[in-house]
């Protein structure tokens, strides 16, 4: 499976608003495309599709920015993907249907739709908390010295 740039991006900037979701501010795209080096209009393409979805809110203004629409618990690395990478969540194309219909339907339910579920699934058992978590073990275990 591969995730686009733009996939992968939406993930990482979902993270970060996640990261300073506790303060409550809004964060401008301009800070994010500074901290993570991503083009800012790239990313306003991104957020623009996460906006769409839902999952982060807009603030207009001299204080505005972007905040996460709910709690990084409840944002699955599922929501995010499916709102940028809209070709990755499309059923599979047939392939031999008029052909060989038995074989096509053999295909798409023992291997397309369960590759569909797989991936699903596995997205959908990410959340931001859990990529939250994951970073927070993986800096506290940098910072153990050893005598």
């Amino acid at each position: 499976m591969r995730i686009s740039a733009k996939g992968r991006y939406g993930l990482a900037a979902m993270v970060h608003l996640a990261l300073n979701y506790s303060g409550g501010n809004p964060i401008t795209i301009i800070s994010i495309s500074e901290k993570m080096g991503i083009s800012k209009i790239y990313l306003e393409q991104v957020f623009a599709l996460l906006k769409r979805g839902g999952l982060v809110l807009s603030l207009k203004g001299s204080q505005g920015g972007y905040q996460l629409a709910r709690e990084p618990k409840l944002i699955t690395a599922y929501h995010i993907l499916s709102a940028i990478e809209t070709s990755m969540m499309e059923p599979a194309d047939k392939t031999v249907a008029e052909t060989q219909p038995q074989l096509e339907d053999a295909l798409q339910e023992m291997v397309f739709t369960n590759v569909d579920k797989a991936i699903r699934d596995a997205l959908s058992s990410v959340t931001l908390a859990d990529i939250m978590q994951n970073i927070e073990t993986k800096t506290s275990e940098q910072l153990m010295y050893f005598i």
